[in-house]
C-alpha cells in the first residue's frame, strides 16, 4: 500500500488492522496511514513531506479552518513537517507570510532564541533556532503555533519555550493530526490546540491492532464527525 497519497471512502471497518489505519477525515473519507508499532502500544503515523499535493492541500484547508476562531495575526511553523503546512496556513487566513524556525544555527543567531527538542521520531536530542531578524514580525501579535502532528508533546513543548524566549504566547497550537491523547498531561490548558483530524492509541489484539476508546482527541477537530 502506497501511504498518503489519495484519500478513500470510509469503511465501517471494525478492525483489528494489520499494517494501516483508515483515518477519519472531515470530508467523510479516510486516509490510510502506516501503523508504528512501539511494543505495548502503536500509533497512526503521517509523514508530510511525503504526502501528495492534493492531501497536503485538502488537510492544510482543514487546519485553517479549525483554526480559523483564533485570530491569528502570523503564523509559526515547527521545522520540519510543521513546515509543509505552515505557509498554507497562514496563506489560507490571508497572512502575507509567516515566520520559519530552523535547526541550523546561521552566523549572526543568538544563543538567547534557541532551545533543545526532540521527538517521538527524532528521540536525539537538537536545537530549535528562531532568527533574530524576524522576532519582530511577532512582537504584539496573535501568534499560531504550527506542526505537523502532536504525539508526546515534546516538540510542541519546544516550540512553546522558543516562543517564550521571544516573549510571545501563541495563541494556540494548530496540528494536521493529534496522535492519540499523551501529549494533554504536560500541556498547558490556557493554551488551546486545533487539529485537522485526530486518531487513537492502538493496542495490540486478535494478531493486528484495535483503537484505545477514548484516546483519539475528536474534540480538537471542529469539522470531524465524533468517530472511534
Amino acid at each position: 500500500m502506497e501511504f498518503w497519497q489519495r484519500f478513500e471512502a470510509r469503511e465501517a471497518a471494525p478492525g483489528p488492522f494489520s499494517a494501516s489505519y483508515p483515518a477519519p477525515m472531515p470530508d467523510g473519507r479516510a486516509l490510510a496511514l502506516p501503523i508504528r508499532d512501539f511494543g505495548d502500544f502503536g500509533v497512526a503515523g503521517l509523514i508530510a513531506n511525503q504526502a501528495s499535493f492534493p492531501v497536503v492541500r485538502a488537510l492544510a484547508g482543514w487546519m485553517a479552518e479549525a483554526a480559523r476562531p483564533l485570530g491569528a495575526e502570523v503564523v509559526v511553523g515547527l521545522p520540519s513537517l510543521g513546515q509543509v503546512f505552515a505557509p498554507l496556513v497562514a496563506e489560507a487566513l490571508g497572512h502575507p507570510n509567516w515566520v520559519a524556525p530552523g535547526w541550523s544555527r546561521k552566523r549572526w543567531y543568538e544563543g538567547r532564541l534557541s532551545v533543545p527538542v526532540h521527538s517521538i521520531t527524532s528521540p536525539a536530542e537538537r536545537r530549535l533556532w528562531l532568527d533574530p531578524r524576524i522576532v519582530h514580525r511577532l512582537e504584539g501579535r496573535r501568534v499560531l503555533l504550527v506542526d505537523d502532528v502532536v504525539s508526546t508533546g515534546a516538540s510542541a513543548l519546544a516550540g512553546l519555550a522558543l516562543l517564550r524566549a521571544a516573549g510571545v504566547t501563541p495563541v494556540g497550537l494548530l496540528v494536521a493530526m493529534a496522535q492519540g491523547d499523551r501529549w494533554q498531561a504536560g500541556w498547558p490548558a490556557a493554551i488551546p490546540v486545533r487539529a485537522g483530524f485526530a486518531t487513537p492509541i492502538l493496542r495490540p489484539a486478535g494478531g493486528g491492532w484495535l483503537p484505545e476508546p477514548g484516546t483519539a482527541p475528536h474534540h480538537l477537530c471542529p469539522s470531524l464527525d465524533p468517530v472511534a
